[in-house]
């Protein structure tokens, strides 16, 4: 189908959800990049999905690569986890109490986290990315935590310090309402530099409590490690008694079974946790060695605690989600993996055609196309990128039937029941599209 036959689908019924939303809501929208500032248009109001697909208000179908943001790794309403959740609920949704759910669902994720020893259950990434800070500051009686530009690990005070994702999305160099002096012991470093790393402990002698990071950077685009970074932020840490967190919120389960750990062979003090873990529904973890985790209450003197922690409907979404990865590992991954060169390919390639610039990030089933001709390789590289072009691809391929996440600054994500069909539905749809934003 040419581009200038392509029908546009129509959106009244979702204006009208928005106009509704915007009287009870700020910007309309429970999370911000959900309002499409970045990439114009308004957003359609979601209203159910299935397998690679979602529906809006409207009835207009489209293939989805958002995935919820990554939790969707077997698609939406994959059966064993709707059963998992509707059995846990018949029972009621919370109550309050340890379930053996708990650590039936811990037993899965240490098994296929080596550097986990123990875990805790939360409710969110953002809650675990501060526990585990909270901890290694306990741990190793410092301050001072260093991440990465471009790194988003949730809106706790002290994370929002050139945090990518959102805050790249709308040009916010961190957050109103964040005290300086809180903002000032987080100290952030360009992503792929060894040596700024090592420059920052030098100047900072047995301050530095931990080094946090996503080792698979995927909240300014998606990022990978440089060969023999993780490796050198590793021996860094453990040489100057910091403790080393992966923030594995999106690439855990994501990028392999044991996510970017098993990918790379890291062994890091703390992990942390989400998304994928909980099946689609609200649950965060962190995790790691017992010398540092049974610092916590009641255990120890660091408090943590959460009403809904453990969720037993978000436990048995785990369980299935997971078990399902663990049982079907070989098969789950060469899926992903060829679907995902696939579609990242062949969009590439399409943009080559029609003489686009454009780089493709990937590792697994997450990836980005930037719109630049160069590597990207942090976050300032990656911010060079024409947003604007971004914005005018995303708005032509939703109305070709794909979905995308609204902001360049985002990863895609596909699952494993995107197949033949909608990949090549994909590639054809960006073939227009880049002819499109050319004329």
């Amino acid at each position: 189908m040419s581009s200038e036959t392509t029908k546009t689908p129509t959106h009244t019924r979702s204006h009208e959800l928005q106009q509704r939303a915007e009287r009870y809501f700020p910007g309309g929208v429970n999370s911000p990049v959900r309002a499409f500032r970045a990439v114009g248009g308004a957003p359609p109001f979601v209203e159910r999905a299935e397998g690679p697909w979602v529906v809006d208000a409207d009835g207009n179908r489209y293939i989805d690569y958002v995935g919820s943001w990554g939790p969707m790794i077997l698609g939406h309403a994959f059966r064993p986890v709707v059963e998992a959740i509707a059995r846990a609920a018949r029972n009621s949704a919370s109550f309050g109490a340890s379930t053996a759910s708990e650590a039936d669902l811990a037993e899965r994720i240490v098994t296929c986290y080596p550097a986990i020893e123990k875990i805790r259950f939360v409710s969110s990434g953002t809650e675990a990315t501060m526990s585990a800070i909270r901890l290694a500051r306990a741990a190793t009686g410092r301050k001072i935590i260093i991440k990465f530009e471009g790194c988003y690990h949730g809106h706790a005070d002290g994370l929002l310090v050139k945090a990518g994702s959102g805050v790249a999305t709308f040009g916010i160099p961190g957050s109103a309402g964040v005290p300086e002096e809180i903002a000032a012991l987080t100290h952030a470093l360009p992503y792929n530099d060894t040596a700024a790393v090592e420059s920052a402990f030098d100047a900072h002698p047995n301050q530095i409590a931990a080094v946090i990071l996503e080792p698979v950077v995927g909240n300014a685009g998606c990022i990978p490690p440089m060969p023999g970074y993780l490796e050198a932020l590793r021996e860094l840490t453990r040489r100057e008694g910091a403790l080393l967190i992966v923030d594995e919120v999106m690439t855990g389960f994501r990028v392999a079974l044991g996510g970017a750990c098993e990918l790379y062979r890291l062994d890091p003090d703390l992990v942390t946790l989400g998304k994928i873990v909980g099946g689609g529904l609200p649950v965060g973890v962190f995790g790691g060695k017992q010398r540092y985790m049974d610092m916590l209450a009641p255990l120890g003197p660091v408090y943590q605690a959460g009403t809904l922690s453990g969720n037993p409907l978000a436990m048995a979404a785990g369980i299935a989600t997971v078990g399902y990865l663990q049982e079907h590992k070989a098969e789950v991954y060469a899926r992903l993996e060829s679907t995902s060169k696939a579609v990242a390919d062949g969009v590439a390639a399409e943009a080559a055609k029609a003489g686009v610039a454009l780089t493709t990030n990937r590792v697994g089933a997450m990836w980005t196309w930037f719109f630049q001709g160069d590597l990207v390789t942090n976050y300032d590289e990656a911010a060079k990128s024409d947003t604007a072009a971004f914005g005018r691809f995303h708005r032509a391929m939703l109305d070709r039937g794909v979905w995308l996440p609204p902001s360049q600054f985002e990863a895609a994500f596909l699952g494993t029941t995107h197949g033949d069909a909608e990949v090549k539905a994909t590639i054809e749809a960006a073939g227009e599209a880049f002819r499109l934003i050319v004329d």
